[in-house]
């Protein structure tokens, strides 16, 4: 069972005007998570505790170590592990009858692993892994203009810290399927992700999703690799998530707050 502990405290000096008081303050929790597939140690990550699963599924699927989700197999927490990394290693277990080639997992992760270096490079391996984006749907301009406020609202360790992102997943009608928060807005779109590829089930094809904070390139590498046609933020995206998600044929909105927000591309998609 994975650990549910996100918030801990930390002592404080809190001023306020020409006061000050010595306080317990709440802070999110920040652990690094090691990622093993068939004993292999294949990255470390920093995460907020819980959907650890989720996360590691999410990271194998979002950058190109796994063709499919149909590939996972069992998924535990490492058993050898000594304190305090009980819940800090994760391992991957392939579905019978994969082949494991250590070779090409090493590969892939260093050609996807969204570092940006590679720039056009990086965008033409997306597209050409990535599946199809549909195009026989459009999101409501109104729909739209509610989305921050009910990502935030589903936010409940971020109310009691201030100190994590989010990343949800909405519908067309602008119902809530699944939000995830971690220190990482990236470490949140992979365990949004990997809540769909745990269950073999694709992420919904007609669906948008929305992230707190800007949208950097690998933000939109992960929902491109996993399929999702619509992504929306709060603030602004880098020029290599707009040269992506142009190639992509994404529609990608960036400061997404009260009634307003831009389209960088893929206006089709937006029903006014």
């Amino acid at each position: 069972m994975e650990r549910q502990q996100r918030v801990t405290q930390r002592p404080i000096w809190r001023f306020r005007e020409a006061n000050k008081a010595a306080e317990d303050d709440q802070v999110t929790v920040e652990e690094p998570l090691e990622i093993r597939v068939e004993e292999t140690p294949i990255a470390v990550v920093m995460r907020t505790p819980r959907h650890d699963f989720e996360l590691a599924a999410g990271f194998l699927c979002t950058e190109g170590l796994l063709k499919s989700p149909q590939e996972l197999g069992a998924i535990s927490y490492c058993t050898a592990a000594e304190p305090p990394n009980e819940e800090n290693i994760v391992e991957v277990k392939l579905a019978a009858g994969v082949e494991f080639d250590r070779q090409r997992l090493q590969r892939n992760f260093y050609a996807s692993s969204s570092c940006g270096v590679c720039g056009k490079a990086s965008i033409e391996a997306i597209t050409c892994e990535a599946p199809a984006l549909t195009d026989d749907f459009t999101v409501p301009l109104a729909m739209l203009y509610d989305l921050s406020d009910r990502m935030r609202q589903a936010q409940d360790v971020f109310e009691q810290t201030g100190s994590l992102h989010a990343a949800a997943l909405f519908d067309q009608a602008g119902d809530l399927l699944v939000l995830r928060e971690d220190v990482g807005r990236h470490n949140a779109v992979d365990k949004l992700i990997g809540h769909y590829a745990l269950r073999n089930e694709p992420v919904p094809a007609k669906s948008v999703l929305m992230v707190s904070g800007r949208t950097s390139f690998e933000i939109v590498q992960k929902a491109r690799m996993a399929g999702i046609a619509v992504v929306a933020a709060v603030s602004a995206p880098s020029s290599l998530a707009v040269d992506l998600a142009r190639e992509s044929g994404m529609t990608l909105l960036g400061f997404l707050r009260g009634r307003g927000f831009n389209v960088y591309t893929g206006e089709k998609r937006i029903a006014v």
